[in-house]
């Protein structure tokens, strides 16, 4: 790598530290525009995932839940949800069981229902340890890049990066007009 990749990977890390504080969906899209695609090989892993606010309904579900991140095996077997329980035990969540009408149409309840205990009971349900989706390039907003398809709902999470460790999602779907977006770093670094 020579200086000015370098520079620009720092300078990458360095907008991002800044967004996580909160942005708006505007600036984080342009921001994301901006970053290089991913390759689905880079994504192969376990990844700690975390919200980056920018106003979306969506925004601290995911972390009152739990979720812990997301684990890709190859580029047919991916796990979207990937939480934490009480003593750092992690298993996954079939998405095909959460209510993405209330996602979408019922935001407060749905914001009132997301905690550490709801998702522990759902996992009695809908814990799995099948995979729920898969990876494919695809391209969004002008840009083909590694993609999470899931499998049983209309959502693609479409990431580029930030650096080798970490990465931007955009999940983009059917029925919100604004993408919600998340940090993924790779929990063992390269």
């Amino acid at each position: 790598m020579d200086g000015g990749q370098v520079a620009e990977i720092s300078e990458r890390q360095s907008q991002l530290i800044e967004l996580e504080h909160g942005t708006t969906t505007e600036t984080a899209l342009a921001w994301f525009d901006g970053l290089p695609p991913v390759v689905i090989t880079d994504m192969l892993g376990n990844w700690r995932g975390t919200e980056l606010p920018t106003g979306h309904p969506m925004d601290g579900l995911l972390a009152r839940a739990g979720w812990h991140g997301k684990r890709f095996d190859d580029a047919d077997s991916a796990h979207p949800l990937v939480f934490s329980q009480a003593g750092g035990r992690l298993f996954a969540l079939n998405p095909a069981w959460l209510p993405m009408s209330l996602l979408t149409t019922r935001v407060g309840l749905a914001q009132r229902l997301a905690s550490r205990q709801v998702v522990r009971l759902a996992s009695l349900v809908a814990g799995t340890d099948k995979p729920r989706a898969r990876l494919r390039m695809t391209e969004f907003r002008g840009v083909v890049s590694a993609t999470m398809i899931y499998d049983a709902l209309p959502i693609n999470d479409v990431f580029r990066t930030v650096d080798a460790d970490t990465v931007v999602g955009a999940m983009d779907m059917r029925g919100s007009s604004k993408p919600y977006f998340f940090v993924l770093r790779r929990e063992q670094p390269r």
